[in-house]
């Protein structure tokens, strides 16, 4: 398997830096922020690289000879946002990481597929979580309708550039399990729009990842190493769909979602948090989850993503590396047998 990093949690240095401490670490991937919930910050030249050929030359010469390469890039954020400010140029971010992969010689993007609101005229997004009742399905069909054009549009741009969009499994977004993917596909027939299988949120639904590979099948195009941690003594009065986020006040440090939208703080007795690989699952569940994407692509982009808030950044990334890495050879030697 191809094993790297997401470079979000790196963003608090230069490119450079942030090559050598995945190089150090044994990684051999990086997967670029290109825009959505986050900057590109790694790409400082993006608009260049799309247009200039010297411009283009330049950044991936940084990656020359230190053993780490592009391993795709990444622009989650919300295409569909009600909001235009933040509907609009989350959409034209996903277009835009297209251009910029085929530029790059690069064949995945990674977003989420966005959320609109639940009528017309809505400014804020609208997740329908149990349809129970005919109105719910009613904001379904409304939202599945904007779904749909989207990512008709955006499959023709993926496939004209010889890119495949894979889509995390992200709650709050329209796509977000096995039923919603399909759902996704046969409304659009697309060819060149599939699934990041980023197994944390599944743990927390109660969904099985490597199942989740299994069915999907080639439609994963994509894969990041995160772990969640189910807390027992919360899940089991609050359910994993707890509310209790604090808003941040504007003298803290936040961050900024787009437009008037910030990132809460999580909850202090959480159901669930997420996790370094190993604190929730361990090395031996971690090499199924490798195996099972084996199965669909030999190839495969594996990608850790660091948001445990319990270890440092450099730390966090160790522990997920270590663990990654042994998975791997664990897999590499049954394989080899």
């Amino acid at each position: 398997m191809r094993l790297g990093l997401y470079n979000a949690i790196l963003h608090d240095r230069p490119l450079p830096e942030a090559i050598k401490v995945i190089a150090d670490l044994g990684l051999t991937g990086i997967e670029l922020n290109t825009g959505g919930f986050l900057p590109a910050v790694h790409v400082p030249t993006f608009d260049d690289i799309l247009v200039s050929d010297t411009a283009r030359d330049d950044f991936l010469g940084l990656f020359e000879g230190t053993g780490v390469e592009i391993a795709g890039l990444n622009c989650n954020g919300n295409p569909l946002h009600p909001n235009r400010e933040i509907g609009d140029k989350h959409a034209e971010d996903i277009r835009r990481s297209i251009r910029l992969a085929e530029r790059l010689g690069q064949h995945r993007v990674v977003t989420m597929s966005g959320l609109p609101g639940g009528e017309p005229g809505s400014s804020r997004v609208n997740w329908v979580v149990n349809a129970w009742n005919s109105a719910a399905l009613g904001v379904l069909d409304y939202q599945w309708d904007i779904v749909a054009k989207f990512w008709r549009e955006t499959d023709r741009l993926a496939r004209d550039s010889d890119v495949k969009v894979a889509l995390e499994l992200h709650p709050q977004n329209v796509v977000f399990n096995c039923a919603s993917v399909h759902q996704l596909i046969d409304l659009t027939g697309a060819t060149n729009v599939g699934v990041e299988l980023d197994a944390s949120h599944l743990f927390w639904q109660q969904m099985d990842p490597v199942a989740v590979v299994r069915h999907l099948g080639e439609l994963v195009f994509h894969a990041a190493a995160k772990d969640v941690r189910v807390n027992p003594e919360w899940a089991q009065l609050n359910g994993v769909l707890d509310n209790s986020f604090r808003r941040l006040d504007p003298a803290e440090p936040r961050t900024n979602l787009g437009g008037d939208e910030w990132a809460n703080e999580w909850p202090k007795e959480s159901a669930w948090d997420f996790v370094a690989l190993g604190k929730g699952h361990d090395v031996a569940y971690w090499t199924e989850f490798l195996r099972a994407l084996h199965e669909v692509d030999p190839d495969m982009l594996v990608n850790i993503e660091h948001e445990d808030v319990e270890l440092g950044r450099i730390e966090g990334i160790e522990v997920a590396a270590d663990v990654l890495k042994a998975a791997d050879a664990a897999l590499e030697a049954e394989l080899a047998k």
